[in-house]
């Protein structure tokens, strides 16, 4: 059995901090976490990839391709799609190896139509889970821009149309605590187990939009509930105990290491006769 995490999100949430962060804290607890990058855009990262998608395809060459006319949204997407046809499977797969217990990151574009509403990164899932994956999704969003109403409303739809698309495991997490003052912490408490319909009608909620829409945010925000979707994982990457604890839930939505054998130690029994 093997493991594996899509970290996903917006375009500069942290995906990829996240994956360095967690990896150097593998470190430092004596174990391996790889990451590869399926950012055909990506310009670079801080983490040691075992494997990258640029190496198959690149953003740019596509572009830049006679025979195509795409953009940078079209473009991608074209990169994806190629990832998962048979050529790029087969390069996909001989990049993973074949290594039994293992924990792998994939650090995955920030274009969000990718897994809200389109069907490659689901395909992708699948094929991993035929390779014997646990696949789990990890929704990164940026604390910075989640101390506001409007602003964690939207991002929380985004979380739930990824997870409701994907259909795996799911978790959320609030990236870059570390750069949040003490006012903007404190504030951000009353979004990271907040009462809905407490959260839209309260202070933080005044904006002329939600003045005129109330009865579709109260709406949305019963779809949350609903779901129960609306709790979210902190993360500070310069705080040890607050990496362990992102670790802990990831492991625990993979059901990581409940498969690995006991390792046991055969004993010999000193004989009746030798009266020992």
């Amino acid at each position: 059995m093997r493991y594996c995490q899509l970290v996903l999100g917006p375009a500069g949430s942290g995906k990829s901090t996240y994956c360095a962060a967690l990896q150097k804290h593998a470190e430092t607890i004596n174990r391996v976490i790889n990451v590869v990058n399926l950012d055909p855009a990506a310009e670079a990262y801080t983490y040691s990839a075992m494997a990258d998608v640029r190496d198959l395809i690149q953003l740019d060459d596509v572009m830049q391709a006679d025979d195509l006319d795409f953009g940078p949204n079209g473009g991608l997407i074209f990169c994806m799609e190629y990832l998962t046809e048979p050529d790029g499977l087969d390069w996909f797969k001989e990049q993973l190896g074949d290594y039994d217990d293992d924990c792998i990151l994939f650090d995955c574009p920030g274009q969000i139509e990718l897994y809200t509403h389109m069907d490659v990164m689901k395909n992708l899932v699948h094929q991993l889970q035929s390779w014997d994956f646990r696949v789990c999704a990890v929704f990164v969003l940026d604390s910075v821009y989640m101390v506001d109403s409007a602003k964690f409303l939207s991002g929380s739809l985004a979380a739930l149309a990824t997870m409701v698309q994907l259909e795996v495991p799911h978790i959320n997490i609030l990236t870059k605590m570390d750069l949040l003052n003490k006012a903007a912490r404190e504030q951000l408490e009353v979004f990271l187990e907040p009462e809905i319909h407490e959260l839209l009608s309260s202070e933080h909620s005044v904006s002329k939009f939600n003045k005129k829409y109330q009865k579709l945010t109260y709406t949305l925000g019963k779809v949350l509930d609903d779901f129960s979707l609306v709790r979210y994982i902190p993360l500070n990457i310069n705080n040890e105990e607050s990496l362990m604890d992102v670790l802990i839930q990831t492991d625990f939505a993979l059901q990581y290491g409940e498969d690995i054998d006991v390792k046991t130690q055969d004993y010999e029994y000193p004989d009746a006769d030798d009266g020992t």
